[in-house]
């Protein structure tokens, strides 16, 4: 699973209560450091920020990511309320704050 999320303590929080569920967890600190895991690692699943620093969006980051896998399951998380969700099949989005439960649901529905 990759992890990407531009603040450094929310991705630290949400790698370690992923891993401690037992999934095995790249993370990326930007679009750009995302699209070289998803070429290098294909993960199975990506759970990304919308709204990353840097020149890519997280939109950005799945679409890149499904070129070389297309089914790849995307959760989508943003805290602007005006960010319309786009129809992608196999896909979820969570609006921040968002409790971790519902994350883990999340993953289960889309890898289950």
């Amino acid at each position: 699973m990759l992890v990407v999320e531009d603040e450094d303590l929310i991705r630290d929080v949400i790698v370690d209560i992923l891993e401690s569920h037992g999934h095995d967890v790249l993370e990326a600190e930007s679009g750009e450091r995302a699209l070289e895991l998803c070429a290098e690692a294909s993960p199975d699943l990506v759970f990304t920020d919308v709204m990353l620093s840097g020149s890519l969006t997280g939109w950005d980051v799945a679409i890149k990511c499904r070129d070389s896998r297309p089914d790849v399951p995307v959760i989508y998380a943003t805290g602007y309320a005006h960010t319309a969700p786009r129809p992608v099949s196999g896909s979820i989005m969570l609006q921040k704050p968002y409790r971790l439960e519902r994350l883990l649901e999340s993953i289960r529905l889309l890898t289950g």
